[in-house]
């Protein structure tokens, strides 16, 4: 039995029978009844016993095909007679159907799909790029590959892209003509407001749609806004393919600039559903651009065919939770989830929550780590965007040049700021486990209590 404090004790359980009566099959009988509610149990309260970091699985159908694609020995999206006959020019078509864009290239990662937008765009190297303060460390890094210098935007409370100091950054970088806005965990800023200050200012826009993938901006897929956008399925996103990315845009150029640094060479190019047109694929297969090999594997293709099938279905079952788990964190003192925009159509396969700097006690660092290591004890990884080892944290990105400014708004949002993944998998007690978890290891480092304590279990004898 689990008391108000969250201990348990199997004497409660054993109150009422007597030595004479406890027979063994009464003893196993009892085991099978408490083992369970005892698997639960850990410092300081229940525990969640499953992998948070557990991935959508692969259906079915996915796994059959990629056998079938072994089977044939053909992993090389060339290596068919016809694009019927190719996974990855069928994916491509179907995912580009589904996001509503012209063309798709299936590429190795959505890193790659990134650093082609800029060497699509014209990006040379020592442009300056502008980018979010916030964002995964794959973002600065393909701006850095591409030969570019990053300039950082500073973020909100919403995680998104602060537009007033976009356009301040603009103003003081006029030789910077491209914008990567990337749409961490999925959350979309003013998309709008941000196209029109782009044109405004002569500013290409680029999106980093890797976590965005059936997100919608009144009621159209995210990716729009941008001339090039770049999706990814690397395992903890809404399609899981280990590794793998599309890049999209409706124009036949950029397109034919992609295929031919992704390798399409000679006249492979035919050997894609979503084909530019003669005049593009003249324009640029004349051996001016390098052929990087950036291609997608057939097997790659295969697995992720089915899954785009689902994803507005799983978008429904993770967003009926998400919200119902907001609300429970927003209710805890000092605990807050921003709403996106009222445009936005979210997933919710994530959540991530501001806590206020007094909830963590005078030193902010020590209550943050305190909280990551009794979450920790519990079986309940939470990160923290701001921590010294996250790939989020922009003061990690020493490979490229570091803020003039210091982003002093991103780092003290991301200092407060903390994100735990949703699984699909996962049942309604392991969310209310999470939430439980979170509520009290808040509240002991609230009140003061830094160290993690292990607690007594009463076991019967």
């Amino acid at each position: 039995r689990f008391g108000r404090s969250g201990k348990l004790s199997l004497l409660h359980a054993t109150k009422h029978t007597t030595k004479t009566t406890m027979t063994c099959n009464t003893k196993l009988i009892l085991c099978a009844a408490v083992l369970p509610a005892i698997s639960s149990l850990a410092i300081g309260g229940r525990r969640l016993r499953k992998n948070i970091k557990m991935p959508d699985p692969v259906p079915r159908e996915g796994i059959d095909e990629v056998i079938k694609t072994m089977e044939s020995g053909k992993l090389f999206r060339y290596n068919v007679a016809s694009k019927e006959e190719s996974q990855v020019s069928l994916v491509e078509k179907e995912f580009s159907d589904f996001t509503g864009h012209k063309f798709a290239v299936g590429l190795n990662s959505c890193g790659s799909a990134i650093f082609l937008m800029l060497k699509c765009a014209g990006a040379q190297h020592g442009d300056k790029v502008l980018t979010n303060g916030f964002t995964f460390t794959a973002v600065p890094s393909a701006i850095v590959h591409a030969g570019c210098d990053p300039v950082y935007v500073e973020t909100t409370p919403g995680y998104v892209v602060d537009v007033a100091d976009l356009e301040k950054k603009m103003d003081a970088n006029p030789d910077c003509k491209y914008f990567i806005v990337s749409h961490m965990r999925g959350k979309l800023a003013s998309m709008d407001a941000i196209k029109k200050l782009c044109d405004a200012k002569g500013v290409e826009l680029l999106e980093d749609c890797a976590h965005s993938l059936g997100v919608l901006w009144n009621g159209g897929h995210s990716g729009h806004h941008g001339t090039m956008a770049a999706f990814s399925s690397q395992s903890y996103k809404m399609l899981n393919s280990g590794e793998g990315g599309f890049f999209v845009t409706d124009d036949d150029y950029a397109a034919a600039r992609c295929m031919a640094y992704a390798g399409a060479y000679e006249a492979l190019a035919d050997k894609h559903y979503c084909r530019p047109c003669d005049a593009a694929l003249a324009k640029v297969m004349d051996g001016s651009i390098p052929n990087f090999s950036l291609r997608m594997h057939e097997g790659t293709a295969a697995m992720l065919r089915p899954q785009i099938k689902t994803i507005e279905a799983r978008r429904a079952e993770y967003n009926e939770r998400y919200y119902r788990i907001a609300a429970q964190l927003n209710a805890l003192p000092g605990c807050s989830v921003e709403d996106q925009l009222p445009q936005v159509t979210i997933v919710g396969d994530s959540v991530q929550f501001n806590v206020e700097a007094t909830a963590l006690g005078d030193d902010l660092d020590a209550g943050a780590d305190a909280f990551l290591a009794k979450c920790a004890a519990r079986g309940l990884p939470v990160e923290r965007f701001g921590s010294g080892s996250n790939a989020r944290n922009f003061k990690n990105w020493k490979y490229a040049k570091a803020p003039e400014c210091g982003l002093p708004v991103t780092a003290d949002i991301i200092s407060r700021a903390f994100d735990v993944r949703l699984p699909l998998l996962f049942e309604e007690e392991d969310f209310e486990i999470m939430v439980e978890i979170i509520q009290e290891s808040l509240a002991e480092v609230a009140a003061g209590e830094l160290e993690v304590k292990e607690q007594e279990v009463a076991y019967a004898r």
